[in-house]
């Protein structure tokens, strides 16, 4: 008859035999010999002077000019001239908006046979900025601009941020004509502030309203007689014809005051001189 003691011992002993005979079991899984193996790095075998060099990479530029193919292509000096005549330097009183519009209109006068125009205005960008635009461009992440509504996006956005949309907003609501500002020359400082800010997201009849709003009575009175009653209750663009024959009128005629002025005060200036010279004499 077993006892308790004995039955114990003879267990322990069959486990000792099995883990004898099978020592796989302790062995981890191909995976885990991988996943414990420590990763091989290749040694450096560069000096102290040679880790400390300054990098020479990372010098490729923000925009990305796609490859052109054609043949004999070149830019001329006398356009690059003409870009950088009227850079933008990134002032706060500069329009960004403006030199957009100046630089298309200089790229759009030469033509390149089988090159795209967008890539030449990608490609002669850079030469229109100074200063603090110059800076921008080249603190850009490089290969970051693909397109030139990439680049043109960014430029604006940049330079024209929202705060500047909301100060030119409210210039526009609050316009006032000046007490010796002349219609002609009112209805050219509105239109400034208007083309300073092409995005104003004011309608034309807001626009209207607002102008005529702000003049003095005498020039109401005369658009409200060239509109043959209210100037209000004609159609917007009828308003717009009638403000624009008015301000034509009277930048004529101001013309006209300013050279007959002119002339006047030139032509004492010319006697008196024939008087001292006949003095002299």
């Amino acid at each position: 008859m077993r006892t308790r003691s004995q039955a114990r011992k003879r267990r322990q002993q069959q486990v000792r035999q099995t883990s004898v005979e099978s020592p796989n079991l302790e062995k981890p899984n191909n995976n885990q010999e991988t996943f414990n193996h420590p990763i091989v790095t290749m040694a450096d075998n560069r000096t102290m002077a040679q880790l400390l060099e300054a990098p020479t990479e990372g010098y490729e530029d923000a925009i990305v000019v796609p490859e052109i193919t054609a043949n004999n292509f070149e830019i001329k000096h006398g356009l690059l001239n003409l870009v950088q005549n009227k850079q933008f330097f990134g002032h706060d009183k500069e329009d960004p908006h403006a030199h957009i519009r100046y630089f298309n209109k200089i790229t759009s006068t030469m033509k390149f046979p089988n090159v795209p125009s967008t890539s030449v205005k990608l490609m002669l960008f850079p030469f229109s900025l100074e200063g603090a635009a110059r800076i921008w461009l080249e603190k850009e992440p490089p290969r970051s601009i693909l397109t030139w509504d990439d680049l043109v996006s960014k430029f604006i956005n940049k330079f024209f941020p929202p705060s500047k949309t909301t100060n030119l907003r409210n210039e526009i609501t609050r316009f006032q004509q000046k007490f010796d500002e002349t219609f002609y020359e009112a209805w050219d400082r509105f239109n400034d502030l208007l083309r300073g800010c092409p995005h104003h997201g004011f309608s034309e009849m807001h626009q209207l309203d607002t102008f005529y709003n702000t003049l003095n009575s005498n020039d109401q009175d005369s658009l409200n007689s060239a509109a043959g009653g209210n100037f209000l209750d004609k159609m917007p663009r009828e308003c717009l014809k009638i403000i624009e024959s008015k301000s034509k009128v009277r930048q004529s005629r101001s013309k006209a005051v300013s050279a007959k002025v002119s002339t006047r005060s030139s032509t004492p200036a010319v006697s008196s001189d024939v008087v001292e010279l006949k003095d002299m004499v």
